[in-house]
């Protein structure tokens, strides 16, 4: 690691995208072998805010934007690339991510979901899931990502809808 430790750490949002009944939305990468699980996630453009990314790319990985905001985890989150993917991923420029996390509540319908309004799909299969069931699913080395997030993230959410 110490050959990239000059590298900067990308900007990036994560969305805990939740429904009415507390599900938690995940989806299955479409380019990463393994059936790799995630929320949906991805950079910040140049002077773009954190919470406009989040719906931005919401509506990219999923097709809709048709949420609330209802929290954000209030410290960002930082995180390192495996060895071999640094240099490789993230356009090669990135030692990882640093990530603001918001909580968005869905308000509207499942057919709302559309994994091919981009090209190349980021995701090829969607579930809502109890927000624990996360943790049984293939994350890939971001597992211990989820590990530390999602009690704070649910928390998060429980305290939002609860007012």
């Amino acid at each position: 690691m110490t050959l990239f430790a000059n590298l900067p750490y990308r900007p990036n949002v994560g969305v805990a995208l939740f429904n009415r009944k507390g599900e938690l939305f995940i989806a299955r990468r479409a380019d990463l072998p393994g059936g790799i699980w995630q929320c949906p996630q991805g950079g910040i453009d140049d002077g773009e805010q954190p919470k406009d990314a989040a719906f931005r790319e919401m509506e990219e990985e999923i097709g809709t934007r048709n949420a609330r905001f209802l929290a954000e985890r209030e410290e960002w989150f930082a995180y390192d690339l495996p060895e071999h993917l640094i240099g490789r991923a993230l356009g090669g420029k990135y030692r990882g991510q640093t990530q603001k996390w918001f909580i968005l509540g869905f308000d509207g319908s499942d057919m709302d979901i559309k994994l091919d309004t981009h090209f190349p799909a980021e995701f090829d299969a969607w579930e809502w899931v109890r927000p624990e069931a996360l943790l049984k699913r293939e994350l890939g080395f971001k597992r211990p990502l989820y590990e530390v997030l999602l009690p704070e993230l649910v928390a998060l959410y429980q305290a939002a809808s609860s007012d």
